[in-house]
């Protein structure tokens, strides 16, 4: 399953795919980019900065788990982390180091490498910080003691979970989303985009074994072709992450298309991205 994972990631990162040297003029059309996603990144999600505000990150060891474009981990050098990073694909990786090259940012290792065997040392960090990411890992509780391991034991892990107690998922991908999808495929409507792409795999499938929750989950998260997702609650944070004991948690983010709810006052009862602080119990 990690392969799976890692194939659709480097396949699918956000963005369009690097290649070769740039030239200045490249330099400067990446510069750009970088500085589009990151206000389309944050003008959605702007909970993002202000949570990491919350965290005294000045002259902390902090190994993020899951890059992406590297916007999170620009934020956090920026709020005085001392870096470290890793992700299973060696697109992000590339795409990190280019970041912090183009803005001339410090970092002490940025490489490929599993949340299942993480290449550093025990206690070597004061934070690990991954949002978006663990509930993409099935061997997830091997994942929880790797991280327990590199943390110091006063150290702390961050991490954003999507969150079952959601509008996104009780309402828009149980029920909405799957009452739309059995409807075009009942009828024999073909659709067009990530429609087509679900219809496509509901009858390569069977509608019925689709639609069912352990599975519509994994396809109702980062896409039709994504392989694997989970949502959690705290009882399942503290089961996959049995070496912690979580110290705060709180939800962001009212989303749940195709429902327009971002002006709903409910994120903190509703939103889609649980954030949650633990401590390692060692």
């Amino acid at each position: 399953m990690e392969a799976e994972i890692k194939d659709f990631w480097q396949s699918n990162p956000c963005g369009a795919k690097l290649v070769g040297d740039l030239s200045a003029e490249e330099r400067r059309e990446y510069e750009d980019f970088f500085a589009r996603y990151d206000q389309y990144r944050y003008r959605k999600e702007p909970h993002i900065l202000t949570n990491l505000d919350k965290i005294d990150l000045r002259g902390k060891r902090v190994l993020e788990i899951g890059l992406g474009q590297g916007a999170d981990a620009e934020a956090l050098v920026k709020r005085g982390a001392v870096y470290s990073g890793i992700d299973l694909t060696e697109e992000s990786v590339k795409r990190v180091k280019m970041r912090f090259e183009l803005k001339d940012l410090e970092y002490e290792k940025i490489e490929q490498a599993s949340a299942l065997e993480i290449p550093f040392a025990d206690n070597s960090f004061d934070v690990v910080f991954s949002h978006g990411v663990l509930h993409h890992i099935p061997e997830v509780k091997t994942a929880s003691r790797e991280i327990s391991r590199v943390l110091k034991p006063d150290g702390e892990l961050v991490s954003m979970f999507y969150a079952k107690r959601s509008l996104n998922y009780q309402v828009s991908i149980a029920i909405i989303r799957r009452l739309g999808l059995a409807a075009f495929f009942l009828t024999g409507r073909k659709g067009s985009g990530i429609v087509a792409e679900h219809l496509e795999n509901a009858r390569r499938m069977g509608l019925a074994k689709y639609l069912s929750m352990r599975n519509f989950i994994h396809v109702n998260t980062d896409g039709p072709r994504n392989p694997y997702s989970k949502v959690y609650d705290l009882k399942t944070v503290r089961e996959d992450f049995a070496e912690f004991e979580i110290v705060k948690s709180y939800q962001c983010f009212m989303h749940a298309p195709p429902l327009n709810v971002g002006w709903l006052p409910l994120e903190e009862l509703l939103g889609w991205h649980l954030w949650v602080h633990l401590k390692p119990t060692r």
